[in-house]
């Protein structure tokens, strides 16, 4: 399950043929492996990555003691990748390639506290025939006196955004391994600049037979 981190740059569209195909362009790499953990050590398998060069200051003792024992600068973002052997101490871009499935992992903008209309696509209320500010409003919430209480999860107004949203079998349209760009096809979800984690597609991977633990 190899995988790397990297930026969203933005959206853009390129032709392939007579096809325009929306692509959303993300910086990846390189990557320094920052720790390999094992289960003999830590109980499972895996690679610690680091990505993004952050000051030293910005940086906390513990964490800052990891890194150089580690034999690299200080970095903004550390995750981890499952089953992951990595030869060498960095990763780049070139671990994908054209036409290959991905998964890409982003967090979603924040929009703050919003009304139900905007968070749950509710029609609202009537515009006339005596509705006075009830216009976008959810209406009714609860039940009688048996159960007597709202239910949990009911779809009610509150924060929205800021999510950990994964988008599944997206597709590799060009990778620029001088660059360190890649291209894919479709939206990433998060803002410009915000952190993407991209993984080599589960379903692609069971669909193979491959099988993913």
């Amino acid at each position: 399950m190899k995988g790397i981190l990297g930026t969203k740059i933005g959206m853009t569209q390129i032709w392939k043929g007579d096809k325009a195909i929306p692509v959303t362009v993300v910086l990846a790499g390189p990557c320094h492996v920052v720790q390999r953990k094992t289960a003999a050590t830590d109980g499972y398998e895996a690679t610690q990555v680091g990505f993004s060069p952050k000051k030293e200051s910005r940086i906390n003792r513990p964490l800052m003691g990891h890194l150089k024992k580690a034999g690299v600068p200080g970095m903004r973002y550390l995750r981890e990748f499952r089953n992951f052997k990595v030869e060498g101490d960095t990763i780049d871009i070139g671990i994908f390639a054209e036409g290959e499935k991905i998964d890409a992992t982003g967090t979603s903008k924040g929009r703050g506290h919003q009304g139900v209309m905007r968070r749950w696509n509710f029609k609202g209320g009537p515009a006339s025939h005596g509705a006075k500010k009830w216009h976008r409003r959810p209406g009714s919430i609860g039940q009688r006196k048996t159960p007597g209480r709202v239910y949990k999860g009911k779809r009610m107004s509150g924060h929205w955004g800021t999510d950990r949203i994964t988008v599944q079998n997206l597709e590799v349209i060009e990778v620029r391994a001088s660059e360190n760009l890649i291209l894919i096809k479709g939206a990433i979800p998060g803002m410009t600049g915000g952190l993407v984690v991209i993984r080599q597609a589960i379903k692609a991977q069971l669909k193979q037979g491959k099988g993913v633990k």
